[in-house]
């Protein structure tokens, strides 16, 4: 059964209600928040207007939402994702708010899917044939993170030369780009992961002999769950699993999730500001989740070879930039898994630092293509390697 496809009338539905629950209940409880140092004879004549004509505007917005969401479900108005921009809007969305669209506006909940030239791939043996034309047995899932889409990975082609997909088919891998709702809990997409990845290799075109998953950012967080999902589970893909690569994955946490909701607790302390604390409090469980990360509740797989990519701002991760702001969203500790309170989630792993590079660069990154020449590109081969700490290594 596939999926209802979004309209660009659902995108406008939801604009509407954002409208009225975000910015006109905001608008007027600040408005009416201050109105209330206003001695009470001025007050009364002038929030008693202002009351009447937020609630007017507000029944207009619902209306309009209900109305514009019925011609959506009559499949009227052109598909939301024809194109790039309509692609990224609703990643960017499902990030946000994801876990509240899976409840509220399904057609708008992306769902976790293999993706090929900006579609949907069904995981039956004929589809995957067909998208997958040189399919070999050596299978690469690639996954982005909070608010992307697989198209994220072509970041900077053009300068660059390559994708990392590219990369990988030239050393005998088959990238499989996913897509996923990252605005779902971590253990949420890790069970629908790991039981895509059960389906894929089923179904896959030719015998699956080894597996690779590389993530961005949330991206390695949610390959995590889905190996515990699936250990716990004994699903048979996880003994074909040889390689993970992390590129800036919040490990331990990222300290900017988490001052979003100090700042929302912050701003609700006083009424003129508390309608601004509750527009940050609309947050996703999957933004909540990266507050603290993984820890020991998904510890590694004992097979698997686990290569750690970190990225700072600066030239060193020791600069005070570097230590305290890292690549701008995650730090280089949460990056590698290893914290002075956290001994380190993964013993033995490869690290690379990318030095004066921002959280986004990980994306597309010379060294990060170099990198998956040395930890992928043996496997390619049939040669075997030893772990090492620092095969290829930056300065951190």
């Amino acid at each position: 059964m596939t999926s209802p496809v979004p309209r660009l009338l659902d995108a406008a539905a939801l604009l509407a209600e954002v409208a009225d629950e975000l910015v006109l209940r905001t608008v007027r409880d600040t408005h009416l928040a201050w109105a209330d140092r206003v001695p009470a004879a001025l007050r009364w004549p002038a929030t008693g207007l202002a009351s009447g004509v937020y609630a007017g505007l507000g029944a207009g917005l619902r209306v309009t939402s209900r109305g514009l969401g019925a011609l959506a479900e009559r499949d009227l108005g052109p598909a939301l994702e024809d194109g790039p921009r309509g692609r990224w809007l609703n990643s960017a969305v499902n990030g946000l708010i994801g876990d509240r669209l899976a409840r509220e506006r399904p057609r708008l909940a992306v769902p976790l899917a293999v993706r090929r030239e900006g579609r949907d791939v069904p995981l039956r043996t004929d589809a995957l044939t067909v998208a997958f034309p040189a399919a070999t047995g050596r299978v690469a899932l690639v996954l982005h993170g909070l608010s992307e889409s697989e198209s994220a990975f072509d970041r900077n082609r053009e300068q660059i030369g390559a994708t990392y997909a590219e990369t990988l088919a030239e050393l005998g891998w088959t990238p499989v780009l996913l897509r996923a709702n990252t605005g779902l809990s971590l253990r949420e997409n890790g069970v629908a992961l790991s039981a895509l990845v059960d389906d894929l290799v089923g179904a896959w075109p030719v015998e699956v002999e080894g597996l690779a998953m590389i993530g961005h950012s949330m991206g390695g967080l949610v390959i995590r769950a889905a190996c515990a999902v699936a250990s716990d589970a004994d699903r048979a893909w996880t003994d074909r699993l040889a390689h993970v690569v992390t590129l800036g994955t919040p490990h331990l946490g990222a300290p900017l999730a988490g001052g979003v909701g100090r700042g929302a607790l912050a701003l609700g302390r006083l009424p003129e500001s508390a309608a601004f604390g509750r527009i940050l409090d609309q947050r996703s469980v999957g933004v909540l989740d990266l507050v603290a990360g993984l820890g020991d509740e998904a510890p590694p797989l004992p097979h698997v070879r686990y290569h750690l990519v970190s990225a700072t701002l600066s030239r060193s991760p020791r600069h005070p930039v570097g230590r305290f702001v890292g690549d701008l969203l995650v730090r280089q500790p949460s990056a590698y898994g290893a914290s002075r309170r956290h001994p380190g989630l993964f013993p033995g792993a490869d690290r690379l630092h990318l030095p004066r590079a921002g959280h986004f660069d990980l994306l597309n990154h010379p060294r990060v293509h170099e990198a998956l020449r040395e930890w992928l590109g043996a496997s390619a081969v049939g040669e075997q390697r030893p772990i090492t700490r620092g095969s290829v290594r930056g300065s951190g």
